[in-house]
């Protein structure tokens, strides 16, 4: 089998691909848009300016799940979000009749999603039953996990090589290494795209220096996801989240090619190159040669703020939609919501087995 080398240039996000291979208006939720009350969650944290520092820490005091208190004002609020952003599950009679007759695709995201939040990320372990209900899934769609984590890390997590594995926030994707009725000629298993891979020597001296000078804080954690960095706030007291994000921020501010974003009680050190999961995406359904049909059908399912450049991504192609897991409101442009894994397996159940069944019958 020969391989091919391609190069291949965005011009949009000013960033060469490295492609290697053998070949080649979502449907609107009731009621549009609201604006959440500001607990706002900062896209994109500035390395100098302590008040941006402090601003992200009362951030992510308020969007706690300990914080919150049932109030009356709180209630009304999620059942104000909630009319605007319905759960998938109550919405599934539309969400089956907007995707009928495309092709669908799906893309998932992997903590808070397939697995629970845990304290220790090298515990994120993914039940059997949601192995073998994501295997099912893509014996009928392309399936894709798209994650901030390291791609082997998240591949031993799940498992299954029959399907696309993004990490690193995008920056990092590759097809599978088991056919199915989707790469049956085992094309897609050469595709790898590796956008930041100049940024390498950097994210590893990043993350020797912010392992050193944030080993005084008990509980923090940086993890290294290759082509991105997480700095895990998950086990350290609050009193000290002010501290350690200032710590970081000492260590970031000698590197302006990185910039820093927030997520669930973590910070994230990236390349400052145009490349996210929206971009990740894109080039996903570029691969499957379905980036210009009009019968395609994309879903992407995620918890996190990175998620949201593909939530978005989805709405500006007004194709597919995006399914946002969260137990409180969030400001998203996701279409619909699910509060935890369990109903992401459920709702997946029910796609598969209603797209199946109609495969067998036809």
């Amino acid at each position: 089998m020969t391989q091919q080398n391609v190069v291949v240039s965005d011009t949009k996000s000013g960033v060469s691909l490295t492609v290697f291979s053998t070949t080649q208006k979502p449907p609107a939720a009731p009621g549009g848009y609201i604006s959440i009350p500001r607990r706002r969650v900062l896209k994109n944290l500035e390395i100098n300016g302590g008040q941006r520092i402090n601003a992200w820490v009362e951030s992510m005091r308020a969007s706690s799940p300990t914080h919150h208190k049932s109030t009356p004002s709180l209630s009304q609020e999620h059942n104000s979000w909630i009319l605007h952003h319905p759960s998938a599950l109550d919405m599934f009679d539309q969400i089956i009749d907007a995707s009928k007759g495309k092709q669908i695709v799906m893309f998932l995201d992997y903590d808070g999603t397939l697995s629970p939040i845990v304290d220790d990320p090298d515990r994120a372990f993914m039940s059997d039953s949601m192995r073998k209900t994501v295997r099912k899934l893509a014996r009928c769609f392309p399936t894709a996990i798209v994650t901030g984590r390291c791609k082997d890390k998240v591949y031993n997590f799940v498992r299954l090589a029959e399907l696309y594995y993004a990490g690193s926030h995008g920056m990092d994707i590759k097809g599978p290494t088991r056919s199915s009725k989707y790469n049956k000629d085992s094309k897609a298993e050469a595709i790898l795209c590796q956008p930041a891979s100049d940024f390498l020597p950097m994210i590893d001296e990043v993350y020797q220096q912010l392992v050193e000078k944030t080993k005084s804080t008990p509980g923090a954690l940086v993890e290294n996801n290759k082509f991105c960095l997480s700095v895990h706030f998950r086990c350290v007291d609050e009193k000290k989240w002010s501290e350690l994000a200032r710590q970081v921020k000492s260590v970031l501010k000698e590197y302006p090619k990185l910039r820093l974003t927030q997520g669930r009680k973590v910070l994230e050190i990236r390349p400052t190159i145009k490349w996210d999961k929206g971009k990740a995406l894109e080039f996903l359904l570029e691969s499957l040669g379905l980036a210009n049909c009009s019968d395609v059908f994309p879903v992407y399912i995620g918890d996190d703020r990175s998620d949201e450049d593909a939530f978005k991504k989805l709405r500006d192609r007004g194709q597919g939609f995006g399914i946002l897991v969260s137990k409180f409101p969030k400001d998203t442009s996701a279409s619909y919501s699910l509060q935890e894994p369990n109903e992401v397996s459920r709702i997946i159940i029910f796609y598969f087995t209603y797209f199946c069944s109609i495969v067998s019958y036809a």
